[in-house]
């Protein structure tokens, strides 16, 4: 059975303690050299390659693609890969975000969007209609690897999904890992193939 990777972009060029998600910032370029570096010799013949249309995640798929240009033909952008949209927080410092709004979201995590942006049960919803893509068509049922390049917040939703399938988390139990900047977590498609045919 084949891999999913869920590659995170590199170290993001915005001043730390601002709220970004859909903001569309640059990464990094040494970074994400570095990165396509490191992950480059462990992708198998035949990958699919799919990506956020954010530019930090476009700059990790045209190094990826520069290191392995195979992967040319099977590359796709693909708005579900999207970070959460944050609405009228994006790049805002979060110190400058009213608290109480904060509160409200933490409140009701799964079906409040901060600052009239996206949801997270929308995000999860997005994101599992990749997968279902992904394992479909991209993989081939399994026969194949695919990369996704692609963000923390869609990280946490594919482990959400392959954990919890349809259930909508709390904020207690939204604390899911994720991979550094650069870095990547794989999950075998065996882990997730049930959960892609039974939405």
């Amino acid at each position: 059975m084949s891999t999913l990777w869920l590659l995170r972009h590199a170290h993001p060029l915005v001043d730390a303690g601002v709220c970004y998600g859909r903001l569309d910032v640059a990464a990094d370029a040494v970074r994400t050299a570095q990165a396509a570096h490191d992950f480059s010799g462990l992708l198998s013949a035949g990958s699919v390659l799919r990506h956020s249309p954010l530019c930090r995640c476009v700059q990790l798929a045209d190094a990826l693609v520069a290191h392995i240009p195979a992967l040319a033909p099977d590359r796709h952008p693909d708005s579900r890969l999207q970070e959460m949209d944050f609405g009228r927080w994006e790049g805002q410092p979060w110190a400058q975000i009213p608290r109480p709004d904060i509160d409200a979201w933490a409140a009701d995590l799964a079906t409040c969007a901060p600052g009239g942006g996206e949801s997270l049960a929308a995000m999860l919803q997005r994101v599992q209609q990749a997968l279902q893509h992904s394992w479909a068509y991209d993989s081939r049922q399994g026969q194949r690897d695919v990369v996704w390049v692609t963000h923390a917040g869609v990280v946490r939703c594919v482990q959400w999904l392959q954990q919890h399938g349809n259930g909508l988390p709390t904020s207690a139990e939204w604390n899911l890992p994720a991979p550094g900047y650069g870095q990547w977590l794989a999950l075998p498609w065996d882990g997730l193939a049930g959960m892609q045919q039974h939405p």
